[in-house]
């Protein structure tokens, strides 16, 4: 059975512990808050002073930080993962972090010994905690197979994207880019239905059973009507970073995102007005111009 560490135990990567553990795994963590290494305390998991002793205790390591930064210093830091893992382990980069970044992380892990598994995951706070996240997975074939039963435990669905580094972190870009635009039209769409008049549970069982309806709009929509904005897993700083990687992928490709870069920003916007909120509370910056309110 493999030794399983995980560095950062914010909403995504507590429950992953939670599942890591009820997998079987013997689980080693980090963060840099005492909090949360009680919580991982509280599941069975061992607390760790660093991301160095977190290698040096696993076979396969979970990084679940919030960005590039902090991905580069948890793996190649001066007491980072690499300056405690022995050869022939993995770093699994479920961070959503740029593409190249990762390339670059990877690229340093591998040079040290250290298989690297790239494979950002879609499906918030509530995959995390029923251990249903999709994973978009670019790893050798090899390493994956290895690693598979690790990711398993936190993932429901695992999409080879590629061998790769960096084709993960790419499909997720993408995958942003689309997700950041809905947002944008369902914020948008419930408005203008309720400054119209339109009760907000009509358009919730209208929108619900056509052709957009989804667990996506089902989940925003009713967040926004029960006027749930803080604490419900989806810091509107996380979406904002990740909109961020899409255009810059964008602007290196050359595809121009008309309706990405307004959600950007209107996501930069709601972070200048709600910093400590979530991605619903966006739609009280529409709210405000309209002068509605979205409710039941």
């Amino acid at each position: 059975m493999k030794r399983v560490g995980i560095v950062g135990l914010g909403d995504m990567g507590i429950a992953m512990a939670k599942n890591i553990r009820a997998a079987g795994f013997s689980l080693t963590g980090y963060d840099l808050r005492a909090e949360r290494l009680a919580l991982l305390a509280d599941l069975g998991g061992e607390p760790a002073d660093s991301p160095q002793a977190v290698g040096a205790g696993s076979d396969s390591v979970f990084v679940m930080v919030l960005n590039g930064d902090q991905a580069r210093e948890v793996v190649a830091g001066e007491n980072g993962l690499l300056t405690g893992m022995a050869q022939g382990g993995a770093i699994i980069m479920s961070a959503t972090i740029h593409p190249s970044e990762a390339r670059e992380i990877g690229a340093t892990a591998e040079a040290a010994g250290v298989e690297f598994i790239d494979t950002p995951v879609s499906g918030g706070k509530s995959g995390a905690e029923a251990g249903t996240l999709t994973m978009m997975t670019a790893a050798r074939a090899d390493v994956l197979e290895a690693n598979r039963p690790v990711l398993e435990a936190v993932g429901e669905q695992i999409f080879h994207v590629g061998e790769e580094i960096g084709v993960g972190q790419t499909v997720k870009a993408a995958l942003q880019a689309f997700i950041g635009a809905s947002f944008a039209g369902i914020f948008e769409s419930l408005v203008l239905g309720a400054k119209a008049g339109v009760p907000g549970e009509t358009l919730y069982e209208v929108f619900s059973a056509s052709g957009v309806g989804s667990a996506l709009f089902r989940n925003c929509a009713k967040l926004i009507m029960d006027r749930e904005f803080v604490g419900t897993g989806s810091h509107i700083g996380t979406m904002y970073k990740d909109l961020s990687i899409s255009m810059a992928l964008g602007k290196e490709t050359g595809v121009p995102l008309f309706t990405t870069a307004a959600a950007f920003e209107l996501f930069r916007a709601g972070m200048s007005k709600f910093p400590a909120e979530d991605n619903w509370s966006i739609v009280k910056l529409l709210e405000d111009i309209a002068d509605t309110e979205v409710t039941w």
